[in-house]
Parts: C-alpha cells; sequence; structure tokens
C-alpha cells in the first residue's frame, strides 16, 4: 500500500468519529510515520497518543500548549495486515484506539469495549 492511500486510509478513519465526538477534539495533530521511534519499547507500535488527556487538562493547559499528537506507524501496520482491507480496518481501529486516549480512556477500558 502506497504512503499516499495509507494516508487516506488514516483520513478515513477519523471520519469514523462521530461528529458529536468529534467536535471536542481539541488541539490535536494527526501524523504518519513508517515506524516507531527507535526508542520506542514495541518494534510493532501501530499508533501512539502523545499529549494531555482531555480528561487532565486544567486552566494552566491553554497557556502556550503544543498541539497534541497521534502517530500512526504505517510499516508495522502494513507488517501485522494481509490484505488492503485489513490495513483499512486496523488503520481505522489505531486511529479511534489513540483519540479515545485524548478523551482520557486506557488501554485496559479500550480492550474491555473492543477497540484495542
Amino acid at each position: 500500500m502506497s504512503r499516499e492511500d495509507f494516508e487516506a486510509a488514516v483520513g478515513e478513519g477519523l471520519d469514523m468519529v462521530p461528529p458529536d465526538l468529534a467536535r471536542h477534539i481539541d488541539n490535536v495533530v494527526v501524523l504518519v510515520e513508517d515506524e516507531p521511534p527507535p526508542e520506542s519499547e514495541d518494534p510493532d507500535l501501530l499508533g501512539l497518543y502523545e499529549g494531555t488527556p482531555l480528561t487532565e487538562r486544567g486552566e494552566w493547559w491553554a497557556a502556550g500548549s503544543l498541539p497534541d499528537r497521534i502517530t500512526i506507524y504505517r510499516n508495522p501496520t502494513l507488517r501485522f495486515c494481509e490484505s488492503v482491507d485489513e490495513v483499512a480496518e486496523e488503520v481505522a481501529v489505531t486511529v479511534i484506539h489513540e483519540i479515545a486516549h485524548h478523551f482520557g480512556i486506557d488501554d485496559q477500558r479500550l480492550h474491555e469495549l473492543g477497540w484495542a
């Protein structure tokens, strides 16, 4: 899958976020990288949320804060999946999973909900 097609799949994953929920996403950038950073504990990491979840933001947060980052990793996803359809499905799950972290939902709860 080309990078352009993968980025389009990420866009489609973002489009799956219900509008009522999407309007609460605040100061977040979504990026695509080929591989997780070398210092990552998991070379097969599919996505990563870096930032301050909405549930932890106080009045101090807005003063000059950089955007939170959601990064979706292309090559681990392509290694994990066996078809284009599977890539699209996994990307959508990963995007929703990382957005959930932005809303303060932890991995345990995401597993319970089937978004892990």
